[in-house]
């Protein structure tokens, strides 16, 4: 079964922290060194990006994550290489989210070979619709990996429904308008819209986008969300600390054991 199915599965319920990395940032050493941290403090499942040169869907602090990483020399083959290197001192959930160019240019059927054969569970392809995804479904399938689309706080009920339903790893539920990144307080829009796409179904969703303090995932995954993803607020210290790597280490760490102690805090 695949690892997202069995962590995101209704008996579970106490609600997945998913960390997102940019793979590659700021090196791919340090990246690896990054990633097992939290693993270590706590995290559930990873959400792990590789590096695209005109990430839409992303605000600066991920679109600079994407450049550090690509100066690096961070590209396919070589975060397909840090998948594996995951895969083999962790069995959590790992979902790639990339952009679709990515998968066109090495061939649709030969990127899930090799995303599924490097340990991926999971894919996202960021600017793919659900129903305009062509081979994409197919080939995941074939391959193993549950399929992953994006629903938004401004998308109907009937489509959200359908996006919910085709999700076969989880629904990717945007948490505000707009792209990636840090925000101060939790909307209460992104409330409503956990709200919302609960009643619509019992299929598993994870909120991302504007998640930034410990207390936002707690809160989110309170109101009935299956898991949670904050990407901007650990790729600021990573770019914050700069060349400071244990400084950065230690605030992931913090971060995350934060979330895991808030959750089970809320949960007693």
């Amino acid at each position: 079964m695949n690892r997202f199915v069995t962590l995101l599965q209704p008996s579970q319920r106490r609600g997945a922290f998913m960390p997102f990395f940019m793979l590659g940032d700021p090196t791919p050493a340090r990246s690896l060194e990054l990633i097992r941290a939290a693993l270590d403090e706590g995290a559930d499942a990873l959400e792990l990006g590789i590096p695209f040169s005109d990430p839409i869907a992303d605000g600066k602090v991920i679109q600079a994550s994407a450049q550090r990483a690509a100066r690096a020399g961070a590209d396919v083959r070589v975060c397909l290489d840090l998948v594996a290197e995951i895969r083999r001192f962790s069995d959590a959930p790992l979902g790639l989210l990339v952009y679709y160019n990515l998968i066109h240019r090495r061939g649709v059927e030969a990127f899930c070979q090799d995303a599924a054969a490097a340990g991926a569970d999971a894919l996202l392809a960021a600017d793919v619709p659900f129903d305009r995804a062509g081979e994409l479904p197919a080939a995941m399938e074939a391959n193993g990996l549950g399929s992953v689309y994006l629903c938004s706080q401004n998308t109907p009920d009937d489509r959200a429904a359908r996006i919910l339903q085709a999700s076969t790893a989880f629904t990717y539920a945007v948490g505000v308008m707009g792209t990636t990144g840090a925000r101060e307080d939790l909307a209460p829009a992104t409330r409503e819209f956990v709200l919302r796409l609960r009643r619509l179904s019992p299929r598993p969703f994870v909120v991302g986008f504007g998640v930034s303090r410990p207390e936002h995932a707690v809160e989110i995954l309170r109101l009935g969300a299956d898991g949670v993803i904050v990407g901007s607020a650990l790729i600021r210290m990573i770019e914050r600390h700069g060349e400071d790597h244990a400084a950065a280490m230690r605030d992931i760490r913090a971060f995350v054991g934060a979330v895991k102690s808030a959750r089970t805090a809320c949960q007693d």
